[in-house]
C-alpha cells in the first residue's frame, strides 16, 4: 500500500513517519520510508538545489520537483509496491499541486497533467494531511530552508490548498490535527492506515 504524508511546514511529518514505521515493523508490514524531494543519489542533489540553492523561478522549481518525482517513482516507489511493501512517503504529487498551484499561482490543471506524466499515473492509496496553522508550524522549525522562509501569506495559501484538495477527495485523504502531541497524532494516523488496509482486503 502506498501512503503519502502532506501538510504545511512544521507539521511533524518526519517524526510521525518514523513512529509509524516502527508500528508497521511490529505488525510485519515491511515499511519503506521515503521522501520527496531527496531520496536516491539524484534526489539528494535535486533536494539541495531546491531547498538550499539560489532563488529559483516558479517554473524552474516546478521542473526540478517533477524530475525528482519521475526518478523517485521509477527507481524506489514502484519496486517497493511490487514487492508488497508499505510505502510511507513524506510528500508526493499533491505538494507540487499545492505549493506551485495554490502557493505560486501556476495553472492547476496543467500541474495535474504533468504530475500524472511524471508518476505514470501512480496515486497514493491513502494521503494523510497533517494539518497545522502555519504560524505554529513555522515556529517549530530551527534553521529554515528556502521554502520555509517564504512569507506567511504563502504558507497560509498552501494550507488552504491542502484543505481544499482533501475536501475534494475524501475517499483518499484523511485530515489529522497535527497541533496535538506526537503520540496522539501517530495514533490517529495509524488508525487511518489500518482502516485503509482493511478496506483493501475486503
Amino acid at each position: 500500500m502506498f501512503v503519502s504524508f502532506e501538510g504545511p511546514e512544521g507539521a511533524g511529518k518526519s517524526s510521525v513517519i518514523r513512529c509509524l514505521a516502527q508500528l508497521a515493523e511490529e505488525s510485519s508490514l515491511r515499511p519503506l520510508c521515503t521522501r520527496e524531494p531527496g531520496d536516491g543519489p539524484l534526489g539528494a542533489r535535486i533536494r539541495d538545489m531546491l531547498l538550499h540553492g539560489e532563488n529559483l523561478s516558479p517554473k524552474c522549481e516546478l521542473f526540478l520537483f517533477l524530475a525528482d518525482r519521475a526518478q523517485h517513482v521509477e527507481s524506489i516507489v514502484r519496486p517497493a509496491l511490487v514487492a508488497k511493501q508499505l510505502v510511507l512517503c513524506d510528500r508526493y504529487s499533491d505538494s507540487t499541486l499545492v505549493y506551485q498551484g495554490y502557493g505560486r499561482g501556476l495553472d492547476k490543471d496543467l500541474l495535474r497533467e504533468w504530475n500524472d506524466f511524471a508518476t505514470g499515473g501512480l496515486v497514493p492509496d491513502l494521503t494523510l494531511l497533517l494539518d497545522i496553522d502555519p504560524e505554529l508550524g513555522l515556529a517549530r522549525i530551527v534553521g529554515k530552508d528556502r521554502l520555509d522562509s517564504e512569507p506567511l501569506d504563502f504558507h497560509q495559501a498552501v494550507r488552504q490548498g491542502f484543505l481544499a484538495e482533501a475536501e475534494q477527495d475524501p475517499s483518499r485523504w484523511s485530515v489529522v490535527d497535527a497541533s496535538r502531541d506526537l503520540e496522539t497524532v501517530v495514533d490517529d494516523c495509524w488508525a487511518a492506515i489500518l482502516r485503509s488496509l482493511e478496506a483493501r482486503h475486503k
